[in-house]
């Protein structure tokens, strides 16, 4: 060790006061030591200094002390009827009086102290002592306010009342549904700019509803960068909390109505150049789109608004801040200066530098015109999920929420420490990725987040879900640990930090039964054995792949998946099943030199893996020996749907036959991913126009509703 290196003693122990793990188990069972030098860098990007033995021992002192300083917690989040304690520290012998304020002028009640005694503490010299109150177990659900008054005066701060067990909506109380998995971006109409939009949304749930489907699962909606080139992941967006306006159909806004018949023109020429595209199966080139979708709208923002129309507007404004006034500068600040955002000058280093430099004044109008963008996507949004809800069969749009955002995005630039910085969120090495994997995106601070009461996280929630039927959460894992990576080192040399879970389901429960939304749980992987169970018990739907579920060696039954899970047979990091079938995807990680053995090897292990599963749908009568890639899908769906899971989901790309590869793992540059328009089984384009006579498709739908419906 150094001379100058801290104590890993002493570092042990300010780690396992942050959450901050010293070991773990490996994907083969055994148990791993963290390096000092991984724990010190953790700890760094949580904002420690811990250089010396001595500095780490001050950061420890002050972790241990941090809650005596503080009249009142930063945040208590409780469960409804639970009897939940709070502590209050005071000068010792201090009197101190505190009750709850409840949410919406609704009344206010006193806490009754319990008789506990705790020993003071010294504070800087001032003996310290701790009162412990109790929160009745009869509050309601809401964010309150506690408040303590002392002799010093008064202290405030949220409590939070989650639901014990999220509520599921109507729609699913009555029995199982399906729906369909889709990426947006890939589903187009002959009246899309080049990409999939919000208005074909809404007409992709007319066409699911009228099929019997009850929801559509989308990929993230999230914003990526505004000025090329646009990054082309959903999953590593910009900010997780607004929407990409590459989304928006420029017609259905309404200002379109009342342009000159000039500029209408002009937008009839814009959508002309960039309408042909999707007719092409070739790769969706989102810069095309958003280039001509962009003039569009500057054009349409440029047309004003009626007074009716501006005051919505401002409500809509009023209800997204602060958050969205920095989104929209952030916007504005990369068409001025470009990106990377890390290499803005200093007047634009973050709000208050903008504000104070007057840039914010330079940049009001352009800051409008993206909030107004925000609000023509929330327009279209609920326009969409109107649509899908209609027929009262399903909870409609569910969006999906990605593990984290772009490190040099939005979000970075607008949420200063609450994320944490030279970190990045990955995974360990397991079966699939022996190397471990780096996301690239910076996790919460799991410190910071408690001091602003989770505020981010909630408002992010709250906004997905202002027309949302429903939110799954990608790797929700991550709301319990994270694979933290210190910044230039690899993957296998990372630690798990510890989270709030109970603060942070409990508040996004809270925020999902106020939206009469249901929520998924992406859990697969390595799975602590307990976090199924909680979550479950908390009423949070888990995954479930058909290749994926097994029980030990064996694969599950059917009839033995999780009632609470959304079940399908295959998902986005995988390929359609009929290239599946197929061994596309052995034959594409050839070509890409992703195989770490022969490639012969491979299929025959792959082979022998997939018949596993398709044995015991024969066994079951469901498929017939040499039957098509068709009759095969069909047959998995119809096997599928003999488990008792509540939601069954049915890719977009297997009801029409679909075989190309949307995401391949381990890739960046070397495959397109997310850019594959939706296509058919020979390669030809499939549009939305195509799918209500669409015969595989129909097909399909009938199997899977016919088989739930036996079934039920």
């Amino acid at each position: 060790m150094p001379s100058d290196a801290a104590d890993p003693a002493v570092l042990a122990d300010l780690a396992a006061a942050c959450g901050v793990s010293a070991t773990f188990t490996d994907w083969q069972g055994r148990e791993t030591n963290v390096p000092a030098t991984t724990t010190s860098a953790v700890l760094t990007a949580m904002g420690f200094d811990v250089g010396t033995t001595a500095a780490a021992r001050r950061a420890l002192r002050e972790v241990k002390l941090a809650p005596w300083r503080r009249v009142l917690p930063p945040v208590v989040v409780a469960r409804e009827g639970r009897v939940h304690h709070v502590p209050v520290h005071v000068p010792h012998g201090d009197p101190v009086d505190v009750v709850v304020d409840l949410e919406d002028d609704g009344g206010w009640a006193p806490l009754r102290q319990v008789d506990r005694w705790i020993d003071p503490v010294d504070v800087d010299g001032r003996l310290t002592g701790r009162a412990t109150f109790e929160l009745p177990d009869d509050l309601p659900l809401g964010w309150h306010v506690l408040r303590a008054r002392t002799p010093q005066g008064e202290t405030e701060c949220p409590v939070v009342v989650t639901p014990d067990v999220l509520e599921l909506p109507p729609t699913l109380r009555s029995g199982r549904s399906w729906g369909y998995q889709a990426q947006l971006y890939s589903v187009r109409s002959s009246r899309s700019w080049g990409i999939g939009d919000l208005a074909d949304l809404a007409e992709l749930s007319a066409v699911a509803t009228a099929q019997g489907a009850g929801w559509i699962l989308v990929n993230p909606l999230a914003a990526a960068q505004p000025v090329p080139p646009m990054e082309s992941s959903p999953y590593l967006p910009t900010t997780r909390r607004f929407v990409n306006p590459v989304y928006l159909r420029v017609e259905d806004v309404r200002e379109v109505a009342y342009l000159s018949a000039q500029d209408r023109a002009l937008v009839e020429r814009l959508a002309g150049g960039v309408r042909p595209a999707v007719r092409d199966a070739g790769e969706i080139d989102r810069d095309r789109a958003w280039a001509a979708k962009l003039q569009a709208l500057e054009v349409v923002h440029a047309q004003g608004r009626t007074p009716a129309r501006e005051a919505a507007f401002r409500r809509y404004v009023a209800s997204e801040e602060p958050g969205l006034t920095g989104f929209a500068t952030w916007c504005a600040l990369a068409e001025r200066f470009g990106l990377p955002a890390s290499q803005w000058p200093p007047e634009a280093a973050d709000l208050a530098a903008v504000e104070a430099s007057g840039l914010a004044a330079e940049l009001a109008e352009r800051v409008d015109f993206h909030r107004w963008l925000q609000w023509q996507c929330d327009e279209q949004l609920a326009t969409a999920q109107d649509a899908a809800t209609a027929p009262g069969t399903g909870p409609g749009i569910v969006h999906d929420l990605a593990v984290g955002v772009h490190p040099d995005g939005a979000d970075v630039w607008s949420l200063g420490d609450a994320l944490a910085h030279g970190v990045s969120v990955g995974a360990p090495p397991d079966a699939f990725n022996q190397q471990g994997q780096d996301w690239s995106q910076p996790p919460w601070r799991p410190d910071r987040l408690a001091d602003l009461a989770y505020a981010p996280f909630r408002d992010m929630v709250r906004t997905i879900l202002r027309h949302a039927g429903g939110l799954r959460v990608d790797h929700v894992l991550g709301l319990f640990r994270l694979w933290w990576i210190p910044q230039g080192a690899p993957p296998s040399e990372g630690t798990y930090v510890r989270y709030d879970h109970e603060a942070l389901i409990g508040i996004l429960a809270l925020e999902a039964q106020r939206a009469g939304a249901v929520l998924v749980g992406e859990d697969l992987g390595t799975v602590e054995p307990w976090v199924r169970d909680y979550l479950a018990d908390r009423g949070i739907l888990g995954s479930a792949v058909l290749w994926f579920e097994y029980d030990g060696k064996e694969p599950k039954a059917p009839e033995d998946f999780r009632e609470l899970a959304l079940a399908s047979v295959t998902v986005h990091d995988l390929p359609p099943t009929a290239g599946y079938l197929a061994q596309e995807h052995v034959a594409l990680r050839d070509r890409l030199g992703l195989l770490t053995r022969p490639v012969a090897e491979e299929r025959a292990a792959d082979a022998a893996e997939q018949e596993r599963i398709l044995g015991l749908v024969r066994d079951r009568g469901l498929l017939a020996p040499g039957a098509d890639e068709r009759s095969t899908v069909e047959a998995l769906h119809r096997y599928l749907a003999l488990s008792p899971s509540l939601m069954v989901g049915v890719s977009l790309v297997d009801a029409v036959g679909d075989r190309r590869t949307q995401n391949q793992p381990g890739t960046s540059s070397e495959y397109p991913n997310w850019r594959m328009p939706l296509t058919g089984p020979d390669g030809e384009v499939v549009l939305l126009d195509d799918l209500p006579g669409h015969a595989r498709a129909r097909s399909l739908a009938r199997t899977v509703q016919e088989a739930l419906a036996e079934r039920d």
